[in-house]
């Protein structure tokens, strides 16, 4: 698979994708619930325009938890990608994440075989709890377990937030458990290492979501 696209100055992946690398990805098409994963060895093609991807697993994932929204017109505005790192959360960060339905998550083997996988929910979905935890449960979907079964071999993971309508990306970097002792049942305990805010990381604003019918009920607060 070829990528058209390489990382803007300053993205914590222009280091990671300078040579080969072990790269999990996910395609997402958020119109018709659909969701594929494609996992392998990426390169920098020789032109510079972009990455080869050879493939060594594929697989389709259910539609389960997707929110359907449609992209909008390219923004007029040359908005420009502005950086921000912290070591905790921020009141911005946590108003982000409170109001999320749908985040990306980065989990590897203890081989170093990467993962990419969705998660998604009514906002609400993530709790925030403390500057440096977040939590959120884990949904049935078609039991591959990828990241659940990294996550025992390797707590390194990684979490983007995209904020559809004002195109910024929130990156965070860290470890993650399963957490099975909680009475509303399993779920994922994130600790944050590093948050990096990306102002401008979407080209396009998307459409208001219609939840996904799959989407449980949050319970009462």
């Amino acid at each position: 698979m070829t990528v058209a696209a390489v990382p803007s100055p300053g993205d914590p992946l222009t280091a990671a994708l300078a040579g080969s690398a072990r790269v999990g990805t996910i395609a997402l098409e958020p119109a018709t619930r659909r969701r594929m994963r494609l996992n392998g060895t990426s390169a920098p093609a020789a032109d510079g325009s972009g990455l080869v991807i050879t493939v060594e697993q594929v697989f389709s994932n259910c539609p389960k938890y997707i929110q359907r929204r449609d992209p909008g017109p390219a923004r007029t505005a040359d908005l420009g990608r502005r950086w921000s790192r912290k070591h905790e959360l921020t009141e911005h960060h946590g108003a982000l994440i409170a109001s999320a339905d749908t985040f990306f998550m980065a989990t590897a083997d203890d081989q170093g075989n990467a993962d990419a996988s969705h998660r998604g929910g009514n906002p609400g979905f993530v709790q925030v709890l403390s500057p440096t935890r977040l939590r959120w449960p884990e949904y049935q979907g078609n039991a591959a377990y990828m990241t659940l079964g990294n996550l025992e071999l390797n707590p390194a993971a990684g979490v983007v937030f995209p904020d559809w309508e004002t195109g910024t990306l929130l990156l965070l970097t860290g470890t993650a458990c399963t957490d099975w002792d909680s009475r509303s049942g399993p779920g994922v305990v994130f600790t944050l290492t590093e948050a990096v805010e990306i102002a401008g990381g979407l080209p396009f604003p998307w459409t208001p979501p219609e939840y996904s019918p799959s989407n449980p009920e949050l319970p009462a607060a």
